[in-house]
């Protein structure tokens, strides 16, 4: 069950709370028209989880949170960005009883224990008070981003909630910059919603790769979960993926090869949630390409779209999975500025169902902006896909991830950009369409600045983007299509060169589902006699 149904359920129990008993009304009118009926109103609670941002010392992590203005949302609420609370595991609480000096026990009377235990859970609650007394951050209006740091290898995984006129389209950013090291570079992801399901074509268990799966647990009791790995002959044998516990309130970062022996460039897992819910986001890093996390691919689908390849990309790597049995033949497309093309030599691709493939597209982009689109060629079996990209050359190496997203169905944000390291590229396969872009005030200061673009049939475009006036910090950028029923797609890479090595990160702008369909509801207390 996706979010937009369970939120769709939310709204609907809620408003029969209100009236005591509700009945939906039968329609007069066609579908079509009860579908206009239905009143479109905005979310009114939000949860964001972020993974632990590094092992390394030389981590420095900046978390930015925005929520876009949302006509309708209320002007109450609040959000607010905080390590999730543990339990304490302090030794000296963990007594059994109390010993003398040479180590007898002591006749402790029923109030002496009575007494410990509850300074003992005393104790505990103020550990799990002081872990979770100051949040990262907490943003104090929509429409102005708000940032916070953190340092070191101690930064925690953080769970965040928004509510009221907060929630709407509520996103965090997490990037961090590692100077040197295993995983190096500029390593960026966008905060997810938790889920009970995820894909992420692209990982590996190579000697040369590091890579951790990091489920984070925002409830208040433990959720079960599967990792499976899927290689090119199918699934891999693990020996410890099966019944994963998270506890509550907490993160897991598990290595990737510690569950299985082979040794595989291109893997696919997925998660699957058996109980409870999580966050879930692969962190890969590289003994001599740098670092990036992996986002989940957007579910599996027969037309996928890997928007905003870099045009410097000097290496693209395509990876694709196609759950179940049935196999997938796909044609391969670059949405180039001009419109469709089709990479020499690699026309269409052909996936065996419950297999990985990858496929090398060299410098696909030749210098141009670029989207890839997969479309069937043959059936409709679901695929799921992401790309690896590196920028750079010799032992001045960078890689980042772009999984499969989803459109921009309404509206989408994105924040962390700055004045000279930000690209934003929108792509239309299908149909040309209309999109507006908004830099918002910056968080230290600046004037919002709007700006619509046109963007062909077919083609990617890196747009040159408006930025605010007087502009202090970073901003957010937020896009809304404003040509309904054409999709459009949309990603944004950030820059950071150190040491003359090119370090970069891509994220997916999917649709923010800022608001739901509330269909009409009447009270009707006639059920009352029935």
């Amino acid at each position: 069950m996706n979010r937009t149904t369970l939120s769709l359920i939310a709204a609907t129990v809620a408003l029969a709370a209100v009236t005591g008993f509700a009945t939906l009304n039968e329609p007069d009118a066609p579908a079509a028209d009860t579908a206009e009926a239905a009143a479109v109103l905005p979310v009114e609670r939000t949860g964001l989880l972020c993974p632990a941002p590094s092992a390394s010392d030389l981590a420095e992590t900046t978390y930015t949170s925005f929520t876009p203005v949302t006509k309708g949302a209320g002007s109450d609420g609040s959000a607010q960005l905080q390590s999730a609370p543990r339990e304490s595991t302090d030794p000296a609480t963990e007594d059994d009883g109390k010993t003398t000096e040479d180590g007898t026990p002591t006749d402790e009377t029923d109030a002496d224990k009575a007494a410990d235990d509850n300074a003992a859970d005393d104790n505990a609650a103020d550990d799990k008070k002081t872990a979770a007394a100051k949040p990262v951050l907490t943003p104090k209006a929509p429409g102005t981003p708000v940032t916070g740091e953190t340092s070191g290898a101690d930064g925690p995984a953080l769970v965040g909630t928004a509510e009221g006129g907060f929630a709407p389209g509520w996103t965090v950013q997490q990037t961090t910059q590692v100077t040197a090291g295993n995983g190096r570079g500029l390593l960026g992801v966008t905060c997810t919603a938790p889920d009970t399901e995820f894909w992420f074509p692209g990982v590996s268990t190579a000697a040369d790769r590091t890579d951790y799966v990091h489920l984070t647990n925002p409830d208040d009791s433990a959720a079960v979960a599967d990792i499976e790995l899927y290689g090119k002959d199918g699934a891999v044998a693990t020996t410890v993926g099966e019944g994963l516990t998270i506890p509550a309130h907490s993160s897991e970062p598990i290595l990737l090869s510690t569950l299985t022996g082979e040794k595989q460039d291109d893997l696919t897992v997925h998660v699957n949630v058996r109980s409870g819910r999580v966050g879930a986001a692969v962190q890969a890093l590289d003994d001599k390409l740098g670092g990036d996390w992996l986002a989940a691919s957007t579910d599996p689908a027969g037309t996928l779209v890997v928007p905003g390849i870099p045009k410097d990309a000097t290496a693209v790597r395509l990876v694709v999975f196609a759950p179940g049995d049935a196999d997938a033949d796909l044609k391969v497309q670059l949405a180039s500025p001009t419109g469709l093309i089709t990479p020499a030599g690699q026309e269409t691709l052909h996936v065996k169902g419950g297999m990985t493939t990858a496929v090398d597209l060299g410098d696909v982009t030749r210098g141009e902006a670029g989207s890839l689109v997969l479309t069937p060629a043959d059936g409709s079996a679901p695929v799921v896909a992401a790309v690896r990209v590196v920028r750079g050359k010799g032992d001045k190496q960078e890689s980042a991830f772009i999984p499969a997203t989803g459109p921009v169905v309404a509206r989408a944000s994105v924040v962390g950009n700055g004045a000279k390291d930000t690209t934003l590229s929108l792509t239309a396969p299908t149909g040309t369409a209309k999109v507006k872009v908004t830099a918002s005030a910056g968080t230290g200061g600046g004037t919002e600045a709007s700006k619509t673009y046109t963007i062909g049939q077919g083609t990617t475009q890196d747009v040159q983007l408006p930025v605010p006036a007087g502009l202090k910090g970073t901003y957010a950028l937020t896009v809304e299509n404003l040509s309904a029923g054409t999709p459009v797609y949309a990603s944004r890479t950030l820059t950071a060169t150190n040491g003359g090595i090119p370090g970069f990160t891509v994220q997916t702008l999917p649709d923010d589902r800022g608001t739901v369909a509330v269909p009409e509801a009447d009270e009707d207390l006639t059920v009352l006699q029935k």
